[in-house]
């Protein structure tokens, strides 16, 4: 689990023979009281110690059996609890006792992970997170506090509070993994949230004290800026001899070894973590600041709508999202170097924020946009969080981050996902928003984009690639994946980019208008199919309508409004800023012939006017000349450029400037709940019994020889 197999290694056999004394005695039959020796004797158990996977399934088997009459798993979870709070307590705190924090939380999640994905009842009633009445407790227990509380209170504190050195990396790691183990109850549940979902961990979390929220989603970011390498004292313990895996990616269900590579499929895969605590760190937020939690609510209220002198009671049944804690701190965190900059006297934000730095924040995510967490991360922020939001839109290099977002786009045919896709499109379409950002990109020249390989791109603004891209995209989405949703986001984006353009390159003009010659095509060949159905079954009189034409109708409205967009693109350059781009201009007199069908057309004559109106004032000029000069493609651009100077747009009609906003849907958490654990699953080599899913499809069980 996490980004490394979570696993001691093998040191021989005597501490195999050591290990399983306490571990049989855990998942036996005999009960022991909280205050038993025998919990010191489990807890400290050598960290070197590897138990053998056969035996390892066989304990949990038999815990299952005996845990709702011994409660060793609540237990178990008071002592780790105990042991965060006297590490949080005692910052020299012995190395014994983090041995025994990493042997609790270790065992924990072992067990724990396997009541759950095998859990038979709604309310995961297997987990016995209680104690029996008759247990008898240390001085000074609330015999009746909720045990998953009490665990998450103490796992998010020592989170929070404790900086990872050398000394904590293995227990922060191991602390993350339980997290993610109490968490994977939502794979047990559909994607859509109901009341009756049983999370009781995550829920338990999304209760904790603003404060405490914070703390640790400063914490999870500053791992993920921080990429902490693991410590060499550390390898030891983290990672298993050879390529073995880990016990807790093999037990629970010998299917669990299968799912991996199908599920690996599902998501960009670039193989093993070198930052397991980032990646793990940025899993545990994700999912975090993703959950919602639906809630049913039953009024009563007194129907009135006759005289009689008594009225019948109504029930109404109301269901709601109720709030998400990390969401809110992830929205509010501020700029660690908010108080120096603002020096005018301005308002604090009252209460606790996250405090972070959003220069390195920035700089860590244009690293690792290749990853799909990355990219969700930014959304979330740039989608929840107006400070951040701002803080990118001001940076001078949105090269930073916008490179990686093109360069995958471009690579998108090599198994990139569908999702990664939308993510990276939705950025954009949200940065475009922006008309400040749409004018600087392309101001920023790039000397060359060695991975771009069908055409030689030398001194491209960053405005003109991005421009590119994403007509390239739209063009592999006509040919290949036909998404609507995706065709839209990628012309809204270069619609809402359009006013500012500026000095458009020749080849980013030329696809543009090439962009509009194959959906022409698309379009005419899908108008004249309707226009053939239609009169064949008023030929045929039958009357009936396989709905053939229906499907045709509605593909060729599709067209039909791709067109007019790709149109009102080309009018918002030729309006706004028609003298900044010649090569515009060029590229349309070049192809001018591609828009005479459309030039008396009822659905598109008043876009392409204008276009017409450019095309008139150049030729004429150009007809002026040509019988005394020979145009070569130099000239000719040359003469455009002479002539956009006492270019004054006479004749042009004013249409509505089109702006496009990036506007969530109503029910986000369906997308996304499902997306980021199928990240977590797959990325972090978190293994769970693939029957048991049924937050997202989990595609057929691939046997691989060994």
């Amino acid at each position: 689990m996490g980004g490394a197999p979570s696993t001691p290694r093998n040191s021989g056999g005597d501490d195999v023979s050591v290990s399983e004394y306490p571990i049989a005695t855990f998942v036996g039959e005999k009960s022991f009281p909280l205050a038993s020796d025998f919990w010191n004797k489990l807890l400290e158990l050598p960290l070197s110690s590897r138990w053998p996977t056969d035996r390892v399934q066989q304990a949990c088997e038999l815990f299952a059996q005996s845990n709702g009459y011994t409660r060793h798993l609540s237990k178990l979870l008071i002592h780790l609890s105990w042991c965060l709070q006297e590490l949080l307590q005692d910052s020299d705190a012995q190395s014994s006792i983090y041995k025994k924090a990493v042997n609790a939380t270790y065992i924990s999640s072992v067990f724990l992970k396997h009541l759950i994905e095998n859990g038979k009842s709604d309310s995961l009633e297997e987990l016995h997170l209680s104690l029996d009445e008759s247990e008898p407790v240390p001085h000074g227990f609330v015999m009746d506090q909720d045990i998953h509380n009490f665990v998450m209170h103490s796992v998010l504190s020592f989170i929070g509070s404790t900086e990872v050195s050398p000394n904590s990396y293995v227990l922060h790691q191991e602390l993350l993994n339980f997290m993610l183990v109490t968490m994977s109850t939502q794979l047990l549940s559909g994607p859509s949230p109901r009341p009756r979902d049983a999370n009781p961990f995550i829920d338990a979390a999304m209760a904790q004290e603003k404060s405490l929220v914070c703390l640790a989603v400063r914490r999870l970011l500053l791992n993920y800026i921080s990429r902490h390498r693991t410590p060499p004292n550390a390898k030891s313990y983290l990672y298993s001899d050879g390529d073995q895996q880990g016990i807790l990616e093999r037990v629970g269900s010998a299917a669990a070894t299968f799912v991996l590579l199908p599920l690996n499929y599902l998501v960009n895969n670039s193989g093993g973590s070198k930052n397991p605590l980032a990646e793990c760190s940025l899993h545990v937020l994700l999912i975090l600041i993703n959950y919602h939690k639906s809630i049913m609510s039953d009024e009563s209220m007194t129907d009135k709508s006759d005289d009689s002198a008594t009225s019948d009671p109504v029930s109404k049944v109301h269901v709601f999202i109720s709030g998400n804690t990390f969401s809110k701190a992830l929205a509010n965190a501020i700029d660690v170097e908010f108080d120096r900059s603002d020096v005018e006297g301005n308002a604090h934000p009252t209460g606790p924020h996250v405090r972070i730095p959003f220069a390195s924040l920035f700089d860590t995510l244009g690293m690792c946009l290749a990853d799909e967490g990355a990219v969700l991360l930014l959304y979330s922020l740039l989608q929840g969080n107006s400070d951040f939001k701002e803080y990118v839109l001001v940076r001078t290099d949105m090269d930073t981050m916008l490179i990686p977002i093109l360069e995958t786009l471009y690579n998108s045919s090599r198994r990139t996902s569908s999702n990664q896709i939308y993510m990276m499109l939705i950025v954009l379409l949200i940065l475009s928003q922006d008309s400040s950002f749409n004018s600087s990109i392309h101001k920023m020249i790039l000397p060359s984009v060695p991975w771009y390989k069908e055409h030689l791109l030398h001194q491209t603004s960053l405005g003109s690639l991005m421009v590119i891209i994403l007509i390239r995209t739209v063009q592999h989405n006509l040919s290949k994946l036909r998404d609507v949703y995706l065709q839209t986001t990628c012309l809204a984006t270069l619609a809402n980019m359009a006013p500012h353009a500026h000095h458009l390159s020749a080849y980013a003009s030329q696809r543009l208008v090439s962009l509009f010659y194959m959906l022409s095509r698309k379009y005419n060949k899908l108008s004249d199919l309707t226009g053939e159905k239609l009169q064949s079954i008023k030929i045929n009189l039958s009357g009936e309508d396989d709905g053939v034409s229906e499907d045709l109708t509605a593909e060729l409205q599709i067209f039909t409004d791709f067109l007019r967009l790709v149109l009102d693109i080309l009018n918002a350059i030729l309006t706004y800023a028609l003298p900044r781009n010649p090569e515009i201009v060029y590229a349309i007199m070049h192809r001018q012939e591609v828009f005479l069908p459309f030039k008396n057309h009822p659905r598109f004559h008043e876009l392409v006017e204008n276009i017409y109106t450019v095309l008139d004032f150049f030729n004429s000029r150009m007809d002026s000349q040509r019988s005394d000069r020979e145009w070569s493609v130099q000239k000719v651009l040359q003469f455009i450029i002479n002539n956009c100077r006492s270019w004054r747009g006479e004749g042009m009609k004013m249409f509505t400037q089109l702006h496009f906003s990036y506007e969530q849907e109503s029910h986000p958490e369906e997308f996304f709940i499902p997306y980021v654990w199928q990240l977590a699953v797959s990325r972090g080599g978190y293994s769970f019994n693939p029957e048991a899913i049924n937050l997202f499809p989990v595609p057929q069980p691939v046997e691989v020889s060994t």
